[in-house]
């Protein structure tokens, strides 16, 4: 009877030590830029009559989260005065996106589309930059048994300012504030978060950085491959999420579509208790990863990752339900949660202190590859072949080869957790 209590005394502990508290408000300082720069923008844009063509046009702002591993390296070479390599950059630019979110808040789409889009690419430049600083930090200072909690944090900070810039944003500007203000009042909420980077402490054993910038470029890639079975990680970082990344390519297209649900059941769904389950599943899956270990961890919330996705096929093949449709999303995105705790973690663990920013940066891109350019453009040929139910149970074995690489790499990833900070 006194397991359940030390279990959930050995958690607190684990999420409120030193190290890993402070990545909940550095994951919040994180997230907080995107809206601003996509959905909120855009709804902005809308309200003061832009065209739909240059609405359209500001979804190319945000290319630079796909391409910051490009300038990755500079900030594996070089070091700002102050606070270290990994913190410096973090201090850099969270000054310059409060910056450039106040800059943003001081024009308006109807007036000066063209100078806000450029401060907005100036903000996406930076928070692009900031993640990659913010994922080196958290690869560098958390010991291996902190990591799947590091994740777990990192996540539901990145989760809450997603609501507090996106639909909180939305309230506040359309009820209250206006636009300009709450923009305005966002940067206030950024430049807030330098504290919790001066709050973070420095990693125990910082690595030296590369001595020249073409080390910086060539080393994290030959240090990679030079590893056993490079090729088949690489994969593996691919495939391991790539059935649950079909089921949700089209799920909220299905839920109105084809199962019959209306806009606002699913979006209350998804909003509430997906956002919800998401975060219980990332912060249970940073737990569970602590006390069992990442391979364990990796092949248990994949497999419930996969099976879950089998909601979506009783959905499809019930009658309209709402509480049905709760039950899947929510068993849906809990899994997914378990998932990416112990995925991040994963791609924490492969990555070398040195080069921990590029390496980080490469391959959270090559995760996303199979969300993007597989499960985006395959998902619809694979409905219209299969029908819905059919779709949905040939995502759960889109997720077996992901398992089956992961079973072929249970050494070395059994040997990550024999890895300190």
């Amino acid at each position: 009877m006194s397991a359940a209590p030390g279990a959930g005394a050995a958690a607190a502990t684990l999420y409120t030590n030193r190290r890993v508290a402070p990545l909940l408000a550095l994951g919040f300082a994180s997230g907080l830029p995107l809206a601003l720069t996509t959905g909120t923008l855009q709804a902005w844009a809308t309200v003061d009559g832009v065209s739909l063509q240059a609405i359209g046009f500001l979804t190319l702002v945000g290319s630079a989260y796909t391409l910051k591993f490009l300038w990755a390296p500079l900030m594996d070479r070089y070091t700002p005065p102050l606070l270290g390599r990994r913190r410096g950059w973090m201090l850099v630019t969270q000054l310059l996106l409060a910056a450039g979110i106040a800059m943003m808040g001081l024009m308006s789409p109807h007036d000066a589309l063209l100078p806000l889009a450029l401060a907005a690419v100036f903000v996406a430049f930076c928070s692009a930059s900031q993640d990659v600083a913010f994922d080196a930090y958290r690869t560098d200072v958390l010991h291996k048994e902190e990591r799947g909690a590091g994740a777990a944090l990192s996540v539901l900070g990145y989760r809450l300012a997603m609501l507090v810039s996106g639909g909180l944003a939305l309230v506040i500007a359309d009820s209250w504030l206006g636009w300009g203000p709450t923009y305005l009042a966002m940067a206030a909420v950024m430049a807030a978060c330098v504290l919790a980077t001066w709050w973070a402490p420095e990693p125990e054993r910082p690595a030296a950085p590369p001595p020249t910038l073409a080390e910086a470029v060539s080393g994290p890639l030959r240090e990679f491959f030079g590893r056993s079975g490079a090729l088949s990680l690489l994969a593996l970082i691919v495939l391991y999420k790539l059935g649950d990344a079909f089921a949700g390519s089209l799920s909220t297209t299905f839920l109105i579509r084809a199962a019959g649900y209306t806009a606002t059941e699913v979006g209350t769904i998804n909003k509430v208790l997906g956002l919800g389950a998401t975060i219980i599943g990332a912060l249970l899956g940073g737990a569970l990863l602590a006390r069992v270990g990442l391979y364990r961890s990796l092949m248990l919330f994949g497999l419930l990752q996969a099976v879950s996705n089998l909601g979506f096929w009783v959905v499809s093949v019930s009658p309209r339900s709402v509480p049905l449709m709760a039950a899947a999303v929510g068993t849906e995105n809990l899994c997914g949660g378990l998932g990416t705790a112990a995925f991040v973690a994963l791609v924490t663990g492969l990555c070398n202190q040195r080069f921990s920013a590029t390496q980080f940066a490469l391959l959270s891109a090559l995760s996303a590859v199979g969300r993007t350019y597989l499960a985006g453009p395959l998902a619809p040929v694979m409905v219209e072949s299969f029908g819905w139910p059919g779709f949905f149970l040939v995502t759960v074995a889109i997720a077996v080869p992901g398992l089956l690489l992961l079973w072929w790499h249970r050494a070395q990833v059994r040997q990550l957790d024999q890895v300190g900070a």
